[in-house]
């Protein structure tokens, strides 16, 4: 079943259904409602006695909420998920999924300035009632947490050189706008601009909704949250989340994989694997939705008790 909203178009959506495996009287969790397209099918497989939790802390999806008495809107970032669980009196779910992108329509307003197309305030908040903005970060951080910022998050080629810019440039000008932080780092922009201010804005965005810190709290909530034979599909959509998620998955840490055959084995996974490589859009999906481009789904299972 393809929801499709103008809000946001589903990312491998018949893909996740088909993952979750989903039980028609099961209590499953969407952490990223957005525009409910994944809610959705969700519930069009439950029956009268299922349940489903969507999170969404962006407060603009709830004009996307469907008539449904069997879903059950937080409007909380999901590393709180186990907390708002236990105030709905669920101790354990059937399934959690996560859709990690942007939404279009965050995108696609002009206003929020998560996108390099529109002049607008440096915001990027997901959570309008947080206290800070990208701006806040240009204008606050040190030249070295700035180095450092745009370095991992955005994988920037000069992000030390930028770094310095705009610790230069905000003495004498304003970086309130997308249009004034552009033009006053032109000058040193590398390769192709739209590409450059796109990785520029992703380490932005990153950091102002502490995206990498909130998904590791999320994933460390899934093993305990999942009842034996429960699963998890999360959807990434930049290396950085991937890689976390696909450790996380194998390991039960964040840590990389050690191919030392002398290493000591730290802790094990409580999850197993049920995508030995991750599933990606296929090319139609890729043709309809070029936002899918980048996509990838993982799913693991939570052990069975013996």
């Amino acid at each position: 079943m393809i929801v499709e909203t103008e809000y946001h178009i589903p990312v491998l959506l018949a893909e996740t259904i088909a993952a979750l495996a989903i039980k028609p009287v099961g209590t499953y969790v969407d952490c990223t409602f957005g525009g409910g397209g994944h809610s959705k099918a969700i519930l069009s497989h439950l029956g009268k006695d299922g349940r489903l939790l969507a999170f969404d802390q962006d407060t603009a999806a709830k004009n996307n909420l469907p008539d449904d008495k069997r879903l059950i809107f937080v409007s909380q970032n999901f590393r709180h998920l186990q907390r708002f669980l236990r105030l709905e009196g669920i101790i354990a779910v059937d399934g959690i999924m996560a859709d990690l992108g942007v939404s279009s329509h965050q995108f696609d307003q002009a206003d929020r300035g998560f996108s390099i197309r529109f002049d607008a305030e440096m915001d990027m908040r997901m959570d309008r009632r947080q206290a800070q903005t990208a701006f806040d970060v240009l204008n606050t951080f040190s030249e070295q947490q700035l180095h450092k910022m745009f370095e991992q998050y955005g994988e920037v080629t000069n992000a030390k050189t930028l770094a310095r810019k705009i610790v230069e440039v905000r003495k004498i000008a304003s970086l309130k706008t997308t249009e004034g932080f552009k033009n006053a780092l032109r000058e040193i922009v590398k390769g192709n601009p739209n590409k450059y201010f796109a990785q520029v804005f992703q380490a932005l965005r990153i950091e102002v909704n502490d995206e990498l810190g909130a998904l590791k709290e999320m994933l460390q909530q899934i093993p305990s949250l999942l009842k034996p034979g429960g699963r998890a599909a999360i959807i990434t959509f930049h290396s950085l989340e991937d890689r976390l998620v696909k450790n996380f998955f194998r390991k039960g840490s964040f840590d990389e994989p050690d191919d030392n055959p002398f290493a000591v084995t730290k802790k094990k996974s409580d999850l197993i694997i049920v995508t030995k490589k991750p599933i990606i859009p296929l090319d139609e999906e890729m043709r309809r939705n070029p936002r899918s481009r980048s996509a990838k789904l993982r799913v693991a299972e939570k052990i069975s008790e013996s």
